[in-house]
C-alpha cells in the first residue's frame, strides 16, 4: 500500500482558507519531495517520495464556508475533502476518521488549545498557526499532551524560513557581534480589525502577529527572556465600537542582554502601499543588520490602482505548463517541515525528540506564549494606570521561580500585591 498521510483542516479564514488549503493542494497532488531541498530536508526527498498527502476534511464555523473550501479543493485537485461546521467541528472529524494523522489548526488565535489537545488526546499530530497558545498554562499542558503521545505539535513560525532571515541566522548575526538592541514591527491593514476577524476583542495585535517576530529572535539567539514592559493605545477602533487595542508595543530584555522592542498595529490604512508594513533590526557590538519585509524593491503603479508593492517570497503563483498554478514561498516552508517532521515519526518511526531539530516545536511555541500571556497583564494593567495618570510602571520578571508582574502602584497592600506571581516554573 502506498503510505498516506491524512490530513483534516480546522479553521479555513484568511490563512487557512488561503495558505494552509492550497499548500494541501499541491501536496495532495504532487506530494512533499519537490518542496524538500527549499528547506534544507532533501535529504529525505527520496525516502518520502512515494509519501500520499489526503485532506479528508475541512471544518469552519459556518457550513456556507466550509463548503466553498471544499469546493475550491476540489477545482484544484479534483479530490473533495468533507465539510464540516459548528463550534467544534474537529470532535466529528476525529469520530469519523479514526485513521487521522494531522490535525491542522488555523481557527483565530484564542481558540487553538481546545482543537489541538482534542487531536492530540486521540494520537492525532498537529500543525497548529502562531500563537500555538495566548497562555502559558495551555502551552505546558499542550507539551504535556504530545510528550505522552509521543506527537508532533508543529507551528507555524514562517518568517523563520525567509531567505533574508535565513541570511541573518546563519551568517550576519555572527559579522555584526553580540546583540546590544534592536526593534521588530509588524502593522496590519485597518480592514484585518475592522471586518476580516470578528474576534478582535478577544486578541490584540502583538498577540496576532508580534509571535511572528518573538519567535525569529529566538531562531537567531536562542536567548530566553528575563523581563518585558508593555504599552497600548485605544483610539481608532472604538470609533467603530470595537473595545480592542490599536497598537501595543512590548520590549524584552533577555538573558543575552539584548533588549528587543516589538511594535504592532492593525489600524493601518487602507490606501498604505503594502499588503502590511513589517521590518526589523538588530545592532550588535560590532556591526547592524536591517531587513525591510515591505518594499523589497519590487513596486509598480498604474492609472487607478495607486503604487504598490508586494512580497513575492512569503507566497507566490508559477504558472506550471498545463496552466495550473504551484503554489510556493517561505508561507508554506514552514508547514513542509512539520509535516517532514510527522513523516519521520509515522513512517520512520522515530522518536518526537529524534525529529525536533526539523520544525518550530510546541516547546519553542512556549517561550512565546509566555511572552503573549506576560505582555497581555502588563498591557491591561499599564493602559489603565495611563487612563489614570500614573504612568506606564508595570513590568514583568521571567526567572528561575516563574513569572512575576511587578506593580508599584499597589505597595500600599503589601509585598504580596507589588510582586504577584502568575505563572511558578522557569522557562
Amino acid at each position: 500500500m502506498q503510505p498516506t498521510l491524512q490530513i483534516a483542516l480546522v479553521g479555513a479564514g484568511m490563512f487557512g482558507g488561503d495558505v494552509h488549503l492550497r499548500a494541501y493542494a499541491d501536496l495532495q497532488r504532487f506530494g512533499i519531495a519537490g518542496q524538500l531541498a527549499r528547506v534544507g530536508l532533501d535529504k529525505y526527498s527520496r525516502e518520502l517520495a512515494p509519501v500520499q498527502i489526503d485532506l479528508v476534511a475541512v471544518a469552519t464555523r459556518s457550513e456556507k464556508s466550509a463548503l466553498k473550501s471544499a469546493a475550491a479543493f476540489k477545482e484544484w485537485t479534483g479530490h473533495e475533502p468533507k465539510a464540516y461546521h459548528g463550534d467544534t467541528p474537529w470532535d466529528d472529524i476525529l469520530r469519523d476518521f479514526p485513521d487521522l494523522d494531522i490535525l491542522a489548526v488555523a481557527t483565530p488565535d484564542h481558540l487553538h488549545t481546545q482543537p489541538i489537545l482534542a487531536a492530540l488526546a486521540r494520537g492525532v499530530h498537529v500543525l497548529t498557526e502562531k500563537p500555538m497558545c495566548l497562555s502559558i498554562q495551555e502551552s505546558d499542558e499542550i507539551i504535556a499532551a504530545a510528550k505522552a503521545k509521543n506527537c508532533i505539535v508543529a507551528v507555524d513560525m514562517h518568517k523563520r524560513y525567509d531567505p533574508d532571515h535565513l541570511r541573518i541566522r546563519d551568517d550576519i548575526q555572527n559579522r555584526i557581534g553580540p546583540p546590544l538592541y534592536g526593534t521588530a514591527y509588524l502593522e496590519e491593514p485597518l480592514e484585518v480589525s475592522t471586518s476580516t476577524f470578528k474576534w478582535v476583542e478577544s486578541s490584540d495585535p502583538f498577540s496576532y502577529v508580534g509571535p511572528h517576530w518573538t519567535d525569529l529572535i529566538w531562531s537567531y539567539y536562542k536567548s530566553k527572556p528575563v523581563s518585558l514592559t508593555a504599552v497600548g493605545q485605544k483610539k481608532r477602533l472604538i470609533r467603530d465600537g470595537i473595545n480592542a487595542y490599536d497598537a501595543v508595543q512590548v520590549r524584552v530584555d533577555f538573558d543575552n542582554g539584548m533588549s528587543i522592542n516589538f511594535h504592532n498595529n492593525w489600524v493601518t490604512p487602507a490606501d498604505f502601499e503594502g499588503p502590511v508594513n513589517q521590518g526589523h533590526e538588530i545592532v550588535g557590538a560590532d556591526g547592524k543588520v536591517e531587513s525591510d519585509q515591505q518594499y523589497r524593491g519590487f513596486r509598480w503603479w498604474n492609472q487607478g490602482g495607486g503604487s504598490r508593492t508586494s512580497n513575492n517570497h512569503f507566497t507566490r503563483d508559477v504558472m506550471r505548463p498545463d496552466g495550473t498554478k504551484g503554489y510556493i514561498g517561505y508561507g508554506v516552508d514552514s508547514l513542509t517541515v512539520g509535516i517532514v517532521a510527522i513523516s519521520r515519526v509515522k513512517f520512520a518511526g522515530e522518536s518526537r525528540d529524534a525529529v525536533a531539530d526539523l520544525y518550530p516545536t510546541a516547546e519553542e511555541a512556549r517561550i512565546t506564549s509566555a511572552l503573549v500571556d506576560a505582555a497581555a497583564k502588563v498591557r491591561d494593567l499599564n493602559f489603565k494606570y495611563m487612563q489614570e495618570g500614573k504612568g506606564a510602571t508595570v513590568t514583568a520578571r521571567f526567572g528561575e521561580d516563574g513569572i512575576t508582574i511587578i506593580d508599584p502602584n499597589r505597595i500600599a497592600e503589601g509585598a504580596e500585591a507589588v510582586f504577584e506571581k502568575i505563572y511558578d516554573k522557569p522557562l
